[in-house]
């Protein structure tokens, strides 16, 4: 990723041509600020021929001059709420806090499953922004199966995993600077260059972003000796609510989430913490549903994009709108994905009906059934059915055994502890009889 050319200085340009000419081009500067525009494109905008793409640049900062800020140690974050960025948080207002929503969207029987199916979504998408190469499928059958992790790509998705379920437990505690060096030791366990940099800060000024094509520095984060300040202000930011000013807690998770990124208090695996604290400081603040969305899953999708957006605010004056408008428009997307997922789900929970027909069968045995219809291939151990049904090891036990003694499968000793369930030769005869 270049770096991005410096914006021309605005208030140079701000002359009385310039405000006579506001009228002219007032919907053209409406619709730069509503896509939220940064200078190398503004610039290329058609405008009036008596307007240079300066002038046009200066009148458009004017526009967002009245913004808000967030102070973190000696640096200031101004944001301004678009009209597309308040429509974001009214629809995530409506949609994911609260208890109302709740029944609404996810079946309250089968939650679990989900909750499950979603933390894995995260974690194998968080780490693949970070450069994880496993595939998504190879990377839940790991986690299904708690296959032991083979190589740093595997430990990344695997570590992502365990912090996302440890933050599920603690949604509700403050972040301390306890806490969050327990959440990076967590995320960095077996895949740093220096064992002991996990759970630490950096000491020195070493680290640097950098563009991978041309080894360009995009990046140079504050000194590390403004760590202690700037952490301490950050997690007043999160536990702390000013009663004279109110922050929507979405505006300011997203600025948490940038502001770790900015920081980089870490020598590595602060994108996976950034990405985690904002998971958790929206749990905290009531919004359920973030359990339920694989937010990182859309930022893989537009990797470019979101490394602008970084960009952006830092290169304009650490303007924080540009990363909002990009983060608001992804968790749309996951909400809208969500949705569609949950709707394909309950199709298929009625087209699970003709297998629970069988007789004797449970709703898990008879999932278990059509997953070996639809894909004979399946191999199944304990541990898998424990995990994507969210149930004790006895019941996955119990289910599977009392399928093998139905004839649907049969058994075999994958190591000395370990058995795995595959799908039996006479599965077709023998469901065609019972159905």
């Amino acid at each position: 990723m270049k770096k991005l050319e410096k914006a021309p200085e605005w208030t140079l340009h701000l002359t009385l041509k310039t405000f006579e000419a506001l009228n002219g081009v007032s919907e053209l500067i409406e619709h730069i600020n509503t896509e939220y525009l940064y200078w190398d494109k503004v610039k290329y905008e058609k405008r009036p021929a008596d307007i240079s793409a300066e002038e046009l640049w200066s009148l458009v900062k004017l526009k967002r001059a009245g913004a808000r800020n967030i102070k973190i140690g000696d640096y200031i974050f101004t944001y301004n709420l678009t009209d597309s960025i308040q429509e974001g948080l009214h629809l995530f207002d409506m949609n994911m806090g609260g208890n109302l929503a709740s029944g609404s969207i996810i079946p309250e029987e089968d939650k679990d499953r989900y909750l499950v199916s979603s933390i894995m979504e995260e974690a194998i998408a968080s780490s693949q922004i970070e450069g994880a190469v496993t595939t998504r499928q190879q990377a839940k059958d790991m986690l299904r199966k708690n296959i032991r992790p083979k190589t740093k790509s595997e430990q990344m998705i695997v570590n992502n995993y365990e912090t996302i379920k440890r933050i599920v437990q603690i949604k509700d505690e403050p972040l301390t600077n306890e806490r969050l060096l327990e959440i990076h030791r967590l995320i960095a366990l077996d895949t740093l260059d220096d064992k002991q940099d996990e759970g630490r800060y950096r000491s020195n000024n070493d680290i640097k972003v950098v563009d991978a094509e041309n080894n360009e520095v995009v990046h140079a984060p504050p000194d590390y000796t403004e760590l202690p300040q700037l952490m301490e202000d950050l997690f007043r930011l999160f536990n702390e609510n000013d009663p004279e000013r109110f922050v929507h807690p979405i505006i300011k998770g997203c600025a948490i989430h940038f502001l770790i990124g900015y920081i980089h208090p870490f020598v590595d695996g602060n994108g996976r913490t950034a990405r985690a604290l904002f998971y958790w400081y929206l749990l905290r603040n009531g919004y359920w549903l973030t359990e339920y969305l694989s937010i990182s899953r859309l930022i893989v999708k537009s990797k470019t994009r979101y490394a602008r957006a970084f960009q952006y605010t830092e290169t304009d004056d650490n303007d924080l709108t540009y990363f909002l408008q990009y983060k608001l428009k992804v968790m749309e997307l996951a909400y809208k994905e969500l949705k569609a997922y949950i709707e394909r789900k309950i199709r298929e929970k009625k087209r699970i009906l003709h297998f629970q027909r069988i007789r004797g069968v449970n709703e898990r045995q008879a999932l278990i059934i059509k997953w070996l219809y639809d894909e004979p291939d399946l191999l199944f151990s304990v541990k898998e059915i424990e995990t994507r049904f969210m149930v004790s090891n006895q019941t996955a036990r119990t289910d599977l055994s009392g399928l093998v003694k139905m004839g649907y499968l049969q058994e075999m000793d994958l190591n000395k502890k370990t058995k795995g369930y595959y799908r039996h030769p006479d599965f077709d005869m023998l469901l065609g009889k019972m159905l």
